[in-house]
């Protein structure tokens, strides 16, 4: 292995952090204020888009013509230290790996800014991949994780992908990744992944044990 893939969201903090639901907040707000839907809509968009483009951002893209950088800092302005704190076991362990570490996400960088400052791992990381990677195209979808392996010069069987969100490894085992699930969705079963851990500072562990 060359490199290892960190989504942000759920993957670097565990779930029960509840960020997202302060992001929630906003994206309802956005669309009820910003966009002119009705509030008794909004849910159901936000399923519709979610289930056919991966995001609610691609749908009021297509459907809306909305402006993703607008949208993108609405919807990430929230209070993530209110939620976060500095987690010195995860520093340590990522800081420890014998591969250098990147962040991948379907969020926007300053988000991944305040969360990772929060998370006191200011530095760790190589770099920082958010949804403008591949002009705002989520995963799942194949063409993010192109770009990404384009960008730091990989193939897909060079690289371990840390995520929370299974469907998202899917594509990642695909393209020939070693694949690592963490959070509520590891106690069920899916051929695409090829490890799971409570958290991702287990990881150092895990590539270890890989490589004998």
């Amino acid at each position: 292995m060359k490199a290892v893939l960190f989504d942000l969201d759920n993957t670097l903090y565990p779930a029960e952090k509840d960020l997202f639901s302060l992001i929630d907040v906003r994206i309802n707000h956005y669309m009820q204020t910003q966009v002119g839907i009705k509030l008794q809509d909004v849910d159901g968009l936000r399923r519709k888009y979610w289930k056919d483009y991966g995001t609610t951002l691609q749908g009021l893209i297509r459907h809306h013509e909305v402006d993703p950088e607008d949208y993108l800092s609405y919807v990430h302005e929230v209070d993530v230290g209110s939620r976060l704190s500095a987690d010195d076991e995860l520093r340590c362990s990522i800081e420890a790996l014998p591969v250098p570490s990147y962040v991948f996400t379907n969020g926007s960088r300053c988000h991944v800014d305040r969360v990772v400052a929060a998370l006191g791992l200011d530095g760790v990381f190589a770099d920082i991949f958010d949804i403008r990677i591949a002009n705002y195209q989520p995963k799942p979808n194949p063409d993010p994780y192109l770009q990404v392996l384009g960008k730091i010069g990989l193939s897909g069987a060079e690289c371990v992908m840390v995520e929370d969100q299974p469907q998202n490894l899917q594509t990642a085992k695909e393209l020939g990744m070693k694949t690592v699930l963490v959070g509520e969705y590891c106690k069920n079963d899916y051929s695409y992944v090829d490890a799971k851990l409570a958290r991702p500072a287990q990881l150092g562990a895990l590539l270890n044990s890989w490589s004998r």
